[in-house]
């Protein structure tokens, strides 16, 4: 496999992190007071629960969310906006749909200035990387889905990111197709050295991955608990069977569950 750039990531840090949506009565705090910091090259998996705030966290890491009130700092610089240092992979991929496989993972070069021969080298390397050689010139809709969010990787993972920012990416496959996604992940964290920050409302997903799980509260979001997550690596589907894996989950799914809405039952009205 041609072997493409190595990337040194980021360290990332979250302080006293407000933001809130809207104004007056109509206003929604997301995030309160979070502090998050995150090591260079450590994959790191958010959970809580839905709607608490998860992708605020992503969006403000990103520069595409304003702050209310706090700092995020990548490298110790403040964010202030979208770059290219950080590459943000969504549930829905995004693609162009008039444009190639190859067109698509080429804009953000194409975009910065690179040149026309260097960057159909960085394609074709960072396509090989994904298993997507022999589709470079197939259009998305003659893929699968698993396939589209390959390329909606790859097409992050050319711009050489530091920092790696997924927003439950794999929410949509079939299972079979989420857990080799999420081994390609894996494969990929471990060569490249990027730091990733991994949205899911997925328990498994979150401890196989992970380095630490965050566990959100309720909105507005604050950390509940971090959870090490003390597993071997390189880590295989191997470990889904464990009982150290069984363990972790069991933790995670319990502070989860503890932070869930009680659903209301009402007494019938009588007749």
């Amino acid at each position: 496999m041609t072997a493409i750039h190595q990337t040194l990531g980021g360290a990332i840090a979250l302080s006293d992190v407000e933001i809130q949506f809207g104004e007056g009565k109509h206003a929604v705090r997301a995030l309160d007071g979070l502090d998050l910091e995150i090591k260079r090259g450590e994959l790191v998996s958010i959970l809580g629960p839905s709607g608490c705030g998860k992708s605020t966290i992503i969006g403000a890491i990103a520069g595409f969310t304003p702050l209310t009130r706090g700092h995020v700092h990548v490298d110790k610089k403040p964010v202030r906006a979208p770059g290219p240092d950080r590459g943000v992979v969504f549930q829905q991929h995004a693609l162009f749909p008039w444009k190639t496989v190859e067109r698509n993972v080429e804009l953000g070069p194409k975009l910065r200035g690179v040149p026309k021969a260097e960057r159909a080298k960085l394609t074709r390397d960072v396509l090989e990387h994904v298993g997507l050689s022999e589709f470079a010139k197939h259009y998305p809709h003659q893929l699968s889905g698993g396939m589209q969010q390959r390329v909606a990787l790859a097409r992050v993972l050319v711009n050489r990111p530091r920092a790696l920012l997924m927003d439950e990416p794999f929410c949509s496959l079939d299972a079979q197709t989420r857990l080799s996604m999420q081994q390609m992940l894996l494969d990929l964290w471990h060569e490249l050295h990027m730091t990733v920050v991994f949205v899911t409302h997925d328990v498994d997903e979150a401890v196989f991955l992970s380095d630490r799980v965050i566990v959100l509260t309720r909105r507005p979001a604050t950390i509940k608990a971090e959870i090490h997550i003390d597993l071997p690596r390189p880590r295989t589907t191997e470990v889904l069977t464990t009982p150290e894996f069984t363990r972790y989950k069991r933790e995670a799914l319990e502070l989860l569950l503890s932070e869930s809405q009680p659903l209301k039952v009402h007494a019938p009205t009588a007749a």
